[in-house]
């Protein structure tokens, strides 16, 4: 009898493997470097601000002009490349790829994700712009709507153009661009195994070169400098807003004294849920917000014109998605450069700011997901829950406007924290609902700080994903130091244009960002696995894979016939029916 055959070797590993990478330690040291450098700038500017308010402002709102005049067309075609890409991914085979191994489930349930997601992203922008903005572009009509005032339709237009605006500002772009730095983060971190911050996505293009580790840390430190700045805005109009409702509800007089005590009271809360952890105290209060958010937006929709509403909502949707190509595509060359200075220009700029964060953040929470279930999830849930607030909240004011005696004009003009208070002062149950909303933006308060200060101490930590208590409560009260300098000293409107300014470099990171994503996910062999085995392995061994596992399954009882089982690739090693 012959010498058996031995038994075939196992294939070698592929370069990548579906499984994901194992797992990495969640909380790492503090980078000294980084955090020291941006604790320093930080500081310092928090000082120049409150020593100098005037000259802050005045320098920061020339800085501001020139980059809208120099750099707002590229403002406006780099959002355009952001949500082309993320629909462009997400329908391809890349779509199919696990954020983690293979098996792995979703860390977080979908109601505790979207919550977090979606208060992370823009709680408090839309509590606070949610009925403003539609109202200022109902009283100033944008002129890229090129209306004619004497029209029989012009009402009409009017109102619609307020609200398809409104939702071209909030809904699919700002989500596109946090769509692709949290999918660039979460694979980086999840399917490859590196750290948690801005730098680590960056491998692509740096890996391996000599100048790698000066140029990530100085990635990170543009996100940190983007996400102190860029949430201490938001903080800063969420106090306002809670000043506002105690004056106008309380009756407690509405003063930079009371601002303060507002910022430090809700600091001080932020602290006690920061040492809750994600799993705890940002994901129940996220929880809480949405479905507050949702009350509040169920009680607007029954008290205020519920027909109305009912028929605006399709009608605005359909107008903006019909009208997204054009909208896209103006830039304010033939006419309306001052508006699309004050508001498309400014937010694309303000989502850009504020995308290190919500990225960071909607990777942190986004482990197990699929990549097609990731940007679908951030693109459509949050822009669809976005259009219905609009509809209501700002759909409500603008019909109660044009059909009332209600007139809103006059709080518009005092600064956009009054309009929603003076929306819910003509519906009944003022004082209820208005105290509801103030514990509402005091919890978007709370959860922003929160999930800021989670992004911060993991980018000042080499992208620990659970970064060291102390060092998230420093960058909470940090963001929450900047936002009460700048109330005191005046500056929240310098503030705001820092965070404008802050945006441009960092866009030029977003867009490399862009070409590292894509190289990456190129090379994975779970978007295309006969692919990756045909190229990498041969035909022959590719088939082997395919086919001949299946093969062995169907015949791995005993073989009756005695006669040696196919193997495809290996050939026979039984003689008989029974294994050597």
């Amino acid at each position: 009898m012959s010498a058996p055959e031995p038994p075939p070797k196992a294939p070698a590993a592929p370069e990548t493997p579906p499984a994901g990478p194992e797992p990495r330690q969640e909380t790492l040291p503090v980078d000294k470097l980084t955090f020291g450098i941006a604790a320093s700038v930080v500081l310092a500017v928090i000082l120049l601000g409150a020593l100098f308010p005037d000259d802050f402002e005045t320098a920061s709102t020339a800085a501001l002009d020139w980059v809208i005049n120099n750099f707002g067309w590229l403002f406006i075609i780099a959002g355009n490349i952001f949500l082309i890409l993320a629909v462009y991914i997400a329908a391809s085979r890349f779509g199919n790829i696990r954020l983690g191994r293979a098996d792995e489930a979703p860390e977080f349930g979908a109601l505790p994700w979207i919550a977090m997601m979606f208060a992370a992203g823009m709680g408090i922008g839309l509590m606070f712009f949610g009925v403003a903005e539609p109202l200022s572009h109902y009283f100033e009509v944008p002129p890229p709507l090129e209306l004619e005032p004497g029209s029989a339709y012009f009402e009409d237009d009017r109102e619609r153009g307020a609200l398809i605006y409104s939702y071209f500002h909030w809904v699919l772009h700002p989500w596109a661009i946090y769509a692709v730095a949290g999918l660039a983060l979460a694979y980086s971190t999840f399917r490859k195994g590196r750290g948690n911050n801005l730098s680590e996505a960056f491998h692509p293009l740096t890996g391996g070169r000599r100048w790698a580790p000066a140029a990530g840390r100085a990635i990170d430190l543009m996100g940190i400098f983007a996400t102190v700045f860029g949430t201490a805005a938001s903080l800063g109009f969420g106090a306002l807003q809670v000043a506002v409702g105690l004056d106008i509800v309380a009756g407690v007089p509405s003063s930079t004294r009371l601002e303060l005590i507002v910022i430090g009271a809700l600091t001080a809360a932020f602290v006690v849920s920061a040492f809750s952890g994600v799993h705890r105290g940002v994901k129940w209060l996220s929880t809480i917000n949405v479905l507050l958010a949702a009350l509040i937006m169920a009680f607007v929709f029954i008290a205020g014109p519920t027909l109305f509403l009912l028929d605006a909502w399709p009608s605005s949707v359909g107008a903006y998605l019909s009208d997204l190509v054009r909208m896209s595509s103006v830039t304010g060359a033939f006419g309306g450069e001052d508006w699309m200075a004050a508001w498309t220009i400014f937010y694309w700029a303000w989502w850009l700011s504020w995308a290190p964060f919500v990225g960071t953040f909607i990777a942190r929470i986004s482990r197990g997901r699929s990549v097609r279930q990731f940007i679908m999830g951030v693109l459509l849930v949050p822009s669809t829950a976005s259009t219905v607030w609009f509809t209501v909240m700002g759909g409500t004011a603008i019909w109660n406007q044009a059909n009332t005696d209600a007139d809103y004009s006059g709080a518009v003009a005092k600064g956009e924290e009054y309009a929603m208070f003076a929306l819910l002062e003509s519906l009944p149950l003022y004082a209820l609902v208005s105290g509801i909303t103030m514990l509402l933006v005091a919890n978007y308060f709370v959860t922003s700080a929160d999930s800021a200060s989670l992004v911060l101490g993991s980018l000042s930590s080499s992208g620990s994903l659970a970064p060291k208590k102390p060092l998230v409560v420093f960058w909470g009260l940090t963001i929450g130091g900047v936002a009460a300098v700048l109330l005191l000293s005046g500056g929240l409107e310098g503030l705001k244009n820092a965070t404008i300014i802050v945006a441009l470099p960092f866009m030029f990171v977003m867009l490399l960002l862009c070409a590292a994503l894509m190289k990456e996910l190129k090379s994975d062999p779970a978007a295309n696995p006969l692919r990756h085995q045909l190229r990498h392995k041969g035909f022959r061994e590719a088939i082997r894979k395919v086919v001949g596992e299946e093969v062995e399954n169907r015949t791995s009882g005993p073989n009756k016939w005695g006669r040696g089982r196919l193997r495809f690739g290996v050939g026979s090693g039984r003689r008989g029916g029974t294994e050597e």
